[in-house]
């Protein structure tokens, strides 16, 4: 057997792939709106694990669960006791998102693996494909639940304390709902060793514009940005009259908040002439709508706050100029800062020689590729930061994430599929 041949089967494989992501689309769509929900460690997420649970199973290969729930199709190889390729991405959604977001990766690893069995390919390793769950932090507040669950990476705490936004019930209760074991993590019982996994790679959808603009379908990723956030910030003044007030004595929370992100912005494209990668996003932005009026001066702004780079001595300083200039503006304006809870996501390092590899397999297949950083985070960073040599591939995908309007093309995830899988033939 060729990786020529193994390529052919991949391709035939096609329709498997349009059956699958149509299959999901119908099972987990959102009642009376648009797009999917498949809320973290629901009954609907659940659907979404005995899809991918019952194809493997009906393509001859292992099936498994872990601790937290997730779902492990494995297509076993000639030494066993070799490290495992893990190929993974997250079963997820947010409210009313799209389809193809997490998915798509856990279909790519099926159809490698479909067309590694049409083909009776046999690896020297095992390769698993991971449904992940909870990789979305808007359930429960906390990012990549399943992989670093699997990993023994999981947050002290977060079984008990995170609460799910739409329940308010626990992580621990609902991961019990759906078959997972809880007190097996809290016990730090791991599933995967980091020390003893080969590789994670993750195939993805761009969540931005990229690749849909230049034209080009795939995208071999450099780095996933590590970021620190202020989910809530605080600006206090004063109300005042606002035809009364002379601009000297105003203590006015908008213009030092506006001022704030004004200067954040200017930052921002400073970075960017040197060089520097950089993204900010206040995303969150507001007055007190039972306090405020078009003729008072405003003494309250609440917001949020993102900051991202690949860069993680630059992500530090950045850090330490965002609380600077708060204070700064503080002092001037005679007003209040306080950014609150900072809280921090390590940058996602890839793997070079991966990332090469990659590189070279879609040179060799003639397929248009660009290297691209990520500025999302996914569940690729757990593995990274636990020390997994780690890869994704981007997909071309025109309207965005993370909204029922994701538009990939099936002929754009074949392309990456093609190349994740010449990988897998040639590494495992």
């Amino acid at each position: 057997m060729t990786i020529s041949r193994l390529d052919a089967a991949v391709i035939t494989r096609q329709t498997f792939a349009a059956s699958l992501f149509d299959t999901m689309a119908t099972a987990t769509a959102e009642s009376g709106g648009p797009g999917v929900t498949r809320e973290s460690y629901s009954p609907r997420e659940t659907l979404a694990h005995d899809l991918i649970a019952k194809t493997g199973a009906a393509l001859g290969l292992e099936v498994a669960q872990d601790f937290a729930a997730n779902t492990y199709v494995t297509l076993a190889g000639t030494d066993r006791s070799a490290a495992p390729v893990v190929i993974g991405s997250h079963l997820d959604s947010v409210q009313n998102g799209g389809n193809f977001d997490g998915y798509a990766g856990v279909v790519a690893g099926m159809v490698a693996l479909a067309a590694m069995t049409d083909s009776r390919w046999r690896p020297t390793r095992d390769i698993r494909v991971m449904g992940i769950r909870a990789e979305e932090s808007a359930w429960f507040g906390v990012s990549y639940i399943g992989s670093r669950s699997a990993l023994g990476q999981l947050p002290n705490g977060a079984l008990e304390t995170a609460t799910r936004a739409d329940t308010g019930r626990t992580l621990a209760d609902h991961m019990r709902d759906c078959g997972g074991d809880p007190d097996a993590i809290a016990a730090n019982k791991i599933y995967l060793d980091p020390a003893h996994l080969h590789a994670y790679l993750e195939l993805h959808i761009e969540q931005g514009p990229v690749l849909h603009n230049e034209k080009i379908p795939v995208g071999i990723v450099t780095g996933i940005r590590g970021n620190f956030r202020c989910p809530d910030a605080h600006v206090s003044g004063e109300y005042s009259h606002c035809g009364g007030v002379p601009r000297a004595y105003r203590r006015d929370a908008v213009m030092a908040a506006s001022e704030f992100v004004s200067s954040l912005d200017a930052l921002w494209t400073a970075s960017e002439d040197n060089g520097q990668d950089m993204a900010v996003t206040v995303g969150k932005f507001f007055t007190d709508s039972d306090t405020h009026a078009m003729t008072k001066i405003s003494g309250d702004v609440r917001f949020s706050l993102d900051v991202r780079t690949l860069d993680p001595t630059f992500l530090a300083e950045l850090e330490t100029q965002v609380i600077d200039l708060a204070a700064d503006i503080a002092k001037r304006r005679d007003i209040s800062f306080d950014l609150g809870s900072i809280t921090h996501a390590q940058i996602g390092v890839i793997d070079p020689s991966i990332q090469a590899a990659l590189t070279d397999g879609a040179t060799v297949l003639d397929i248009p590729a660009r290297a691209i950083a990520s500025g999302a985070a996914h569940d690729a960073a757990a593995f990274a930061a636990a020390g997994v040599p780690t890869a994704m591939i981007f997909i071309r995908n025109d309207k965005g994430s993370h909204n029922p309007d994701e538009a990939m093309e099936l002929d754009d995830f074949m392309q990456g599929t093609r190349i994740l899988t010449r990988w897998l033939a040639q590494n495992t």
